[in-house]
C-alpha cells in the first residue's frame, strides 16, 4: 500500500541541482530513480508506529546557504558546539540545510591520507569509490519510501576515508544544522576505514528556534580487517522536525565498531541502527539514550546481525519518556546458520515519568546456530520508589534525588561522548528535555 504525497520538486530540479554540483552521470541516474520510485513504493513498516501521517514530504529541497571563511562566522549554537580548547587541534566540517558551509581540516590528516570532506565535493575525487558503498548497505533506493526520497534529495554530507594502518589521534566532528524555512535535511555519511586503521566520527544535529521540515539521513560506515571506528550522535532538532535516520555498517575480520547515539530530537522520530557482523573475530558496541515528551513519538531499532565466527555484540539502549510521549525500543540480534563461538547480549531499559507515557522495550533474539551464547534483559517501570525514599531520608530533596536517580540511569551513554562540546550537548538536551 502506498501513500498519497506531494513533492515541492519534480526530475528537473534535481537535475539542474545535480548538474550544478558536478555530479557524475550515475549519481544522477540514482537521483532520478529515487524519484520515480517514490510514489510506488510503501513506507517503511515499523513495529507498534504508525507513521502514515508523519511529515515525510513537506519541506524545500535543496535550500542552499553561502560559504562561511571562518568559525566566527557560523550561529553561535554550532561556535558552542565546535570550540576548542587552547591548543587544540580539531577536523570540522559544518552543513547548515543543503551547503556545506565550513571545513577545518588540519594538514596533519591530509598527510596521513586521510580524505574528510563533505560528499558532495568528494563524488568528483573519489567518486569510483563512492559508488562502491552509496546506497549500498541495508537501505537500497528501492528500500522503501523513505530511501528513495532521500536518494533523490540528498544534499552535502560527509565523507571519511582512512587509510590502511593510519590511526587518527583527533576525533572528527560534522555538525549539521537545520534553518530554512520548511527546512529539508537531507546529508548523507559514507565511511570507510581500511584495515587496522581507527578513527573517531562525530555528528551533531542542531536547529534554529522555531525551525519546521523533516531531517531524512543515511549513514553508511565500512569498518575492514583490523580496524576500529567509534561513532558517536547527538540529535537535538526542534519539536516541528520530523526526524528520521538510517545507519549502517558492516565489520570485517577483528573489526570493530562503537556506536554511542543520544537521540534527543523533539519531534517524532525514527532511528534504525543495523551493524552487520561480516568477519571473524568482529564486534560491536552500542549505547543508545532516548528521550521522549509532549506527545512525541519515537521508534528505535538496534540490529545486529552475526555472521562470523567468534564475533560479538553488546547492545544497551535507555529510554526515558514523560508527559504524552511513547518510545519503542526494539533490539534484535541475528545469529546466522555458522556463526559458531558468536556471543550477542542487549539490554532495553525504560524509564516513564508520567502516567500517560508509555514505553516498549522488546529483545528479540533469532539465533540459528548452536554453539553460541547469547542473553537479553528488558525493563520498563516508574522511578524506583525505594531509591527515592533511601535518598530523601538523607536530607536530599525528592526533585534532586529524582534528578540524581534520572541522572544515574542515563549515565552509561552520557560518559561515552568524548567531546566536551557534544558531550555539554547532550547533557543540556537531557536537562531541558526530561526537567522542563
Amino acid at each position: 500500500m502506498s501513500v498519497d504525497t506531494k513533492l515541492n520538486f519534480d526530475q528537473e530540479t534535481i537535475t539542474q541541482f545535480s548538474k550544478q554540483s558536478g555530479e557524475p552521470d550515475w549519481m544522477l541516474n540514482l537521483r532520478l530513480q529515487g524519484i520515480n520510485q517514490y510514489q510506488e513504493l510503501p513506507l517503511p513498516k515499523l513495529e507498534k508506529t504508525k507513521i502514515d501521517k508523519w511529515n515525510i514530504d513537506t519541506f524545500i529541497p535543496f535550500q542552499a546557504q553561502p560559504v562561511v571563511s571562518s568559525a566566527a562566522e557560523l550561529s553561535e549554537n554550532v561556535q558552542e558546539l565546535i570550540a576548542a580548547k587552547d591548543g587544540e587541534v580539531k577536523a570540522i566540517l559544518v552543513q547548515k540545510d543543503a551547503s556545506v558551509i565550513y571545513t577545518n581540516v588540519p594538514e596533519e590528516l591530509t598527510k596521513q591520507g586521510v580524505v574528510f570532506t563533505s560528499l558532495q565535493s568528494a563524488l568528483a575525487t573519489h567518486g569510483d569509490l563512492i559508488k562502491q558503498h552509496f546506497m549500498q548497505k541495508e537501505s537500497k533506493v528501492d528500500s522503501h519510501k523513505l530511501a528513495a526520497l532521500h536518494t533523490a534529495a540528498w544534499s552535502g554530507g560527509a565523507f571519511l576515508f582512512v587509510p590502511k594502518n593510519v590511526e587518527v589521534n583527533i576525533p572528527l566532528q560534522v555538525v549539521f544544522e537545520a534553518s530554512a524555512e520548511q527546512t529539508g535535511l537531507f546529508p548523507h555519511v559514507v565511511i570507510i576505514a581500511e584495515a587496522n586503521s581507527k578513527v573517531c566520527f562525530i555528528d551533531s544535529y542542531v536547529s534554529a528556534e522555531g525551525t519546521a521540515g523533516i531531517q531524512n539521513g543515511i549513514v553508511e560506515v565500512q569498518v575492514e580487517s583490523g580496524a576500529k571506528v567509534t561513532f558517536t550522535s547527538v540529535r537535538t532538532l526542534s519539536e516541528q522536525i520530523t526526524d528520521y535516520i538510517y545507519r549502517h555498517a558492516t565489520v570485517e575480520n577483528d573489526g570493530r565498531l562503537e556506536w554511542v547515539l543520544g537521540e534527543l530530537s523533539s519531534g517524532n522520530t525514527i532511528t534504525q541502527n543495523t551493524t552487520h557482523l561480516l568477519g571473524n573475530g568482529s564486534s560491536v558496541d552500542s549505547k543508545l539514550i532516548t528521550v521522549g515528551s509532549s506527545i512525541q513519538k519515537e521508534n528505535v531499532v538496534s540490529r545486529v546481525v552475526h555472521t562470523g565466527e567468534n564475533s560479538d555484540s553488546q547492545v544497551l539502549m535507555k529510554g526515558v519518556v514523560k508527559d504524552e510521549s511513547t518510545a519503542i525500543l526494539n533490539g534484535i540480534t541475528f545469529i546466522e546458520k555458522g556463526a559458531t563461538k558468536a556471543n550477542g547480549e542487549q539490554v532495553e531499559n525504560i524509564l516513564m515519568l508520567s502516567p500517560q507515557a508509555r514505553g516498549d522495550a522488546n529483545p528479540i533474539l533469532l539465533i540459528d546456530e548452536d554453539d553460541v551464547k547469547a542473553g537479553h534483559a528488558a525493563s520498563a517501570g516508574q522511578l524506583n520508589q525505594m531509591q527515592l525514599f533511601y535518598l530523601m531520608s538523607r536530607g536530599i530533596s525528592k526533585t534532586e534525588a529524582q534528578r540524581l536517580i534520572i541522572n544515574g540511569f542515563v549515565a552509561p551513554v552520557v560518559d561515552a561522548v568524548e567531546l566536551e562540546g557534544v558531550a555539554k550537548l547532550l547533557e543540556r538536551a537531557i536537562e531541558r528535555k526530561v526537567y522542563q
